[in-house]
Parts: structure tokens; C-alpha cells; sequence
């Protein structure tokens, strides 16, 4: 399996693309002037608690403050080792207004809702997630293989008693480590035991000091591509900054360096992104319908809510009867929301709705091609059984805005619902306005001041309303053309 990872770096922007088998499978964007806050860690300050909701608001120095639930903050032992299991406590048992708390963002902050903030601290490597305040050895379920997780297991464990530090920290083993030897774990073990030494260091510092601080920031997005997206399977690393090249060959060098050889420098007269088709796909991206190759489409309609996906045939006719015609496009349309789910990065409740099967083999077969295709998925799912109405319920874990939240704002003509008012319905509302005004005020004549789409209609198509509406009124109506104007944006005015 072809397997490339992309990395475009530009003094303002970095972004790591995913390729595999030549398709984009994942997207990263980092703006340098905001950069993505989870995986920090932050003094914060309560600023609210809320008993009904059984959680509280930190502030944190973000532009909103962070929310932290009750089942989010450990609840430390005599030794200062979280307590297993942990004992019900009400959220204002657990922290006062005007406390300070150490937090590290577990999820950033999208549309209107702050980060998710937890106390549960964690610092993470190549192989490994270290839990300073945790002393539970555990594996990621990614990895599957009975054998390899048992091995792996006790490998940890040998290292852990090795480096001492059995009674310190939790370990738990990331996906990225299966085939690693006890070496290579105990060298991970050592990075993180000096690395949290100085956060720990840091959080004394700051609780010091009072006052909201930034104690540990994670790695830049070029780097945690590295330590996060490197697998055997990753053939090449392709990098379009000479400085970006050099600091992920040290990166390289130090903690992975049987893949300093697939590092390479791209020099192209085109733009790496724009060579790979990826500016292509992230426009694509942004698209609300999906082509299918069979001539189907999906058509993706993100919300505050939840995320809706329809599926039509399109132009797709089929060679044999319309049950086989329906089953093949569901499954080709399975497999390609997974994929726009990655590459999207969409995040919450999602519903999809197939094109309604009879054969029930075919509903499980499409069911399986979902499941199969987003098992890759670095994200969370969990795939409800499809609906007597052909629906089937999921949910992907959301932890960063999506690809649009990211690259887009709302729309200043529609204020993001999508469509605006037909030119029609708006003369009939200037006409309602017109009538309004002309009862309200004594003036001789009214001037109506609109879009040049709207100000056309009521010259022509609507002129023998305006007659009317001077004879009912006994008020001269004129109109008038203002550039600026959106098509919904109006004014009626005296003259």
C-alpha cells in the first residue's frame, strides 16, 4: 500500500497532507497565528460553576473560556496518584469560582462552544501517552493482534520496571508502536520522564506566581505529523521548506531514524500541493455535493447539530435491475463518505441516508462496507444498524474544527442559512414596507433604495404594482440603485 505524507510550510501556514493509494485521506492546517490549543496545558482560573449542569467554565486566556465537566476532574489520593474508581463528587465539591486549575485542552474550541478542558494530564511520544498522576499499563485497541498486544504489554512493563518509574506514571501504548522492541519503548520512557520533570517544574513555577498562564504547549503540527502519522506503510515524506525539511531530519534523526532516508525535499517548478492534486481535493472539500465515479452522488449538509449525507443513483443507470443498481451506488457511497469524513473532519452526530434497499443481505453488506472503510479512521466511530427508513445513526469523535469551520466564515448575504430571499419575495416585502411608511408618515413621495436584481423586477415585472400601490398610497414611489446592496437588503425612504 502506497502510502506519502505531503508537508506545505509557508511563514503564516502549514499544512500535512495524507496520501495513500494517490487519494487524500487526511488534512492538517496550523495557522501560526492561531494555533490549535489541545494537548495544552494551562493554569486557569473558574470563572463559573455550574451545579445543573454538573460542570464549570475556566478561563484560560482564550478567546472563549474553556468548559470542564465533573467526570473531568481527578480526584487525587493521599499520595496525589488519581483515586480508582473515583468517587462521586458533585462539581462544586470539586472546585469554587476564583480556584486555580491545572487543565490541558482535550478538545478546541468550535463555532460558538469553548475547549473541552480535563485534568486527567497526559504527555505523548512516538510509541507511548504518558499519565503522570495514573499508574494503569494499557494498549491501544487499534492494535489487534492478540500476540503482538500481549508482547508489547510485557514489554512495557519490563521497560517501565527498568526505568524505575513503575510507582510515578501510567503508560498507555499508541497505535504506532506495534513491532517496536524494549528499547525503543525504554528510550520513549526516558524522553517523557524529562519532559514531564519540566512541566511538573513549570506547573510549581506558575501556582507560584498565580495568575493564568500557558505552562506546556504541544509540538508544532510539522512534528506531531511525525510522531502522530508515522507508520510502516508510510513509503515517503515529501517537504517544500528547507527549514522545516532540516528540523523534521533532527526530529528524525533522534526518536525515528529508520525513516531519515524517506525524508525528502521537494524542489518542483509547481507547488508540492498543486503537483499531488491536493488543492484540488480540499476544494472539493468545501463542496456541498460529492461525484461518485459511477455517476451517483452524495450531497453532505454540515450543521450545528449534525451532519446530514444523501445519497442519490444521479446519472447512474446500472447494466442489471434497480436493486443491484441501488445496492452497488450505497456501496460505493459507503465507502466514499468515510473517506469525506476524514478528509472533512467532520465531528458529532452524523445521519446517512441510503437509498432505500429491499434485499437485506445488501443492508448488511452496506452496513460492513462502512464499518471496514472507517476502520482506518484516526477518530472514534460508532455505526448504529440501519433504520426500517434506510437511515443509518453514527457518531465520530470531534477533538478539532472541521476542514470548513477552519477555511471558511459565514456567509454575509445568507448569515449561513445557506440560500437567500427569491428577488420576487422581496418587492413583495418592500410593497408591505411602502404601504407601512406611507401610513406613518405626510410626505409626498417615498424613494426606494435596493439591489439593481430587485430595483430591474420592480421596473418591469412588478411596474403595475408600483402604479397601484401610488394610487392607493396617493405618494409618487421612485427607485433607486444602490451597488452595495445584497439582493435581501433594502430601504424605504422619504423624500
Amino acid at each position: 500500500m502506497s502510502v506519502e505524507i505531503l508537508i506545505n510550510a509557508s511563514p503564516s501556514e502549514t499544512r500535512v497532507a495524507l496520501i495513500e493509494q494517490g487519494l487524500l485521506q487526511q488534512i492538517y492546517i496550523e495557522r501560526n497565528n492561531r494555533r490549535g490549543p489541545v494537548g495544552n496545558i494551562y493554569l486557569g482560573k473558574v470563572v463559573r460553576v455550574m451545579p445543573g449542569m454538573q460542570a464549570a467554565f475556566v478561563d484560560i486566556g482564550l478567546e472563549k473560556a474553556g468548559f470542564i465537566h465533573a467526570a473531568d476532574i481527578m480526584v487525587p489520593g493521599p499520595d496525589g496518584y488519581e483515586l480508582v474508581p473515583q468517587p462521586t463528587q458533585t462539581i462544586d465539591m470539586l472546585v469554587r469560582e476564583g480556584q486555580y486549575l491545572v487543565v490541558q485542552v482535550a478538545k478546541e474550541p468550535i463555532a460558538s462552544k469553548g475547549a473541552r478542558l480535563t485534568t486527567f494530564l497526559s504527555i505523548a511520544s512516538r510509541y507511548l501517552v504518558c499519565m503522570p498522576h495514573n499508574r494503569h499499563l494499557g494498549i491501544s485497541q487499534r492494535i489487534e493482534n492478540e500476540q503482538e498486544r500481549d508482547r508489547l504489554l510485557a514489554a512495557l512493563n519490563a521497560a517501565v520496571i527498568e526505568a524505575d518509574v513503575l510507582d510515578q506514571c501510567g503508560f498507555i501504548l499508541r497505535t504506532a508502536a506495534e513491532g517496536v522492541s524494549e528499547s525503543e519503548l525504554s528510550a520513549d520512557i526516558r524522553f517523557l520522564r524529562r519532559m514531564w520533570s519540566t512541566v511538573d517544574r513549570r506547573i510549581s513555577e506558575c501556582r507560584a506566581a498565580s495568575g493564568i498562564q500557558t505552562i506546556y504547549c504541544d509540538l508544532v503540527l510539522y512534528v506531531r505529523a511525525m510522531r502522530d502519522l508515522m507508520t510502516p506503510q508510510v513509503e515517503r515524506i515529501r517537504i517544500d521548506d528547507a527549514k522545516v525539511r532540516d528540523e523534521i531530519l533532527k526530529f528524525a534523526h533522534e526518536f525515528i531514524p529508520e525513516i531519515e532516508n524517506n525524508i525528502e525535499f521537494f524542489q518542483g517548478e509547481r507547488p508540492l500541493f498543486d503537483v499531488f492534486g491536493i488543492e484540488d481535493e480540499i476544494q472539493k472539500a468545501l463542496a456541498r455535493t460529492v461525484k461518485l465515479k459511477s455517476g451517483g452522488n452524495l450531497v453532505i449538509d454540515q450543521n450545528e447539530a449534525m451532519t446530514t449525507i444523501d445519497i442519490n443513483t444521479g446519472a447512474f443507470l446500472g447494466n442489471h435491475n434497480q436493486e443491484e443498481t441501488i445496492y452497488k451506488t450505497n456501496v460505493e457511497a459507503a465507502k466514499a463518505i468515510a473517506r469525506q469524513l476524514k478528509v472533512r473532519n467532520i465531528g458529532g452526530i452524523i445521519i446517512i441516508d441510503f437509498i432505500d434497499m429491499q434485499d437485506e443481505e445488501h443492508k448488511r453488506q452496506v452496513l460492513r462496507t462502512l464499518a471496514k472503510a472507517l476502520e482506518k479512521d484516526p477518530a472514534r466511530t460508532r455505526i448504529s444498524p440501519m433504520s426500517e427508513l434506510g437511515l443509518v445513526e453514527m457518531t465520530r469523535k470531534r477533538t478539532r474544527e472541521s476542514l470548513r469551520q477552519m477555511l471558511c466564515t459565514e456567509c454575509t448575504v445568507c448569515q449561513g442559512r445557506g440560500s437567500i430571499k427569491a428577488v420576487e419575495t422581496v418587492c413583495y416585502d418592500i410593497f408591505r414596507e411602502i404601504v407601512r411608511v406611507a401610513r406613518a408618515y405626510e410626505n409626498r413621495a417615498l424613494f426606494v433604495i435596493a439591489s439593481q436584481k430587485v430595483v430591474d423586477r420592480l421596473l418591469d415585472e412588478e411596474s403595475s404594482t408600483v402604479l397601484d400601490l401610488e394610487q392607493i398610497t396617493g405618494k409618487r414611489i421612485g427607485v433607486k440603485v444602490e451597488a452595495s446592496y445584497t439582493n435581501e437588503q433594502f430601504d424605504v425612504v422619504m423624500s
